[in-house]
């Protein structure tokens, strides 16, 4: 079976305009993230729609890609992309562009979800939440499984509801799993779930994975215990920087 990694990135960012290209430990963070899949052996490439993007790739040695400026979730984009590039990959993995610390571990579960179940359509992972707090957050999406791992629901509130528990001991009576937004599909699939409008579950809870549940396509979930650590804001930025400082002294 052939994976190819696609890491979507675009300049424009609400939060954090100009993210991909902010210095992180003296590379900018699309570099840190295309190096941590590349070295994996993983055919990877960077898809984007500005030219800033294109040539700092391209300055390091990495593969990159030009699609369109309207697309709606980088999803689409990675469909784009894998038609420009004409893969025969039979899983494209999407690794967001603002993810530098992507662990190895992390890809090979994505990975496996397909190499052992010839039935896995599109694959994802979870971790387990490790306190009350964090399961409160609804930055924080929480999944739930059916006995096969393949996942129930996606959402931003407490799922599920423990009944007959005071909520400051949910914890200990469920294992409660948070979603982290690594994604593959099978090459195929990619191109059915682009096709698709936005569902009212979508746009309820804004999560573009629910689109694909409610259209009856199944999700795989792989369970990790190594958190992702994103960068949405420049507040971000810098404590990766201390974090990889701290890393580096070691």
């Amino acid at each position: 079976m052939k994976f190819i990694a696609i890491i979507p990135a675009r300049y424009a960012s609400t939060r954090f305009p100009g993210k991909p290209l902010a210095m992180l430990g003296g590379k900018p963070v699309i570099q840190r993230v295309y190096e941590q899949v590349s070295n994996m052996s993983l055919e990877a490439w960077v898809a984007t729609d500005d030219d800033r993007i294109r040539q700092a790739v391209e300055a390091f040695g990495g593969r990159c890609v030009m699609t369109r400026s309207d697309h709606k979730s980088g999803t689409d984009r990675i469909e784009e992309a894998a038609q420009l590039i004409g893969t025969d990959a039979d899983v494209i993995i999407n690794v967001q562009g603002d993810e530098p610390f992507i662990q190895p571990s992390q890809l090979h579960t994505l990975m496996h979800l397909f190499l052992n179940d010839p039935q896995t359509q599109i694959g994802t992972i979870g971790k387990p939440f490790d306190t009350m707090e964090a399961v409160e957050n609804p930055n924080s999406p929480k999944i739930v499984t059916d006995v096969n791992g393949y996942a129930l629901y996606f959402s931003r509130s407490i799922i599920p509801f423990v009944r007959g528990s005071e909520r400051s001991q949910w914890l200990a009576e469920f294992p409660f799993v948070k979603h982290l937004g690594i994604y593959a599909y099978r090459r195929e699939v990619l191109h059915a779930i682009t096709q698709l409008p936005q569902s009212p579950l979508e746009k309820a809870e804004s999560l573009e994975q629910l689109r694909w549940l409610q259209n009856g396509f199944r999700i795989k979930v792989g369970l990790t215990d190594v958190e992702t650590v994103g960068i949405d804001t420049p507040d971000d930025l810098r404590r990766a920087e201390e974090w990889l400082a701290k890393k580096n002294d070691k």
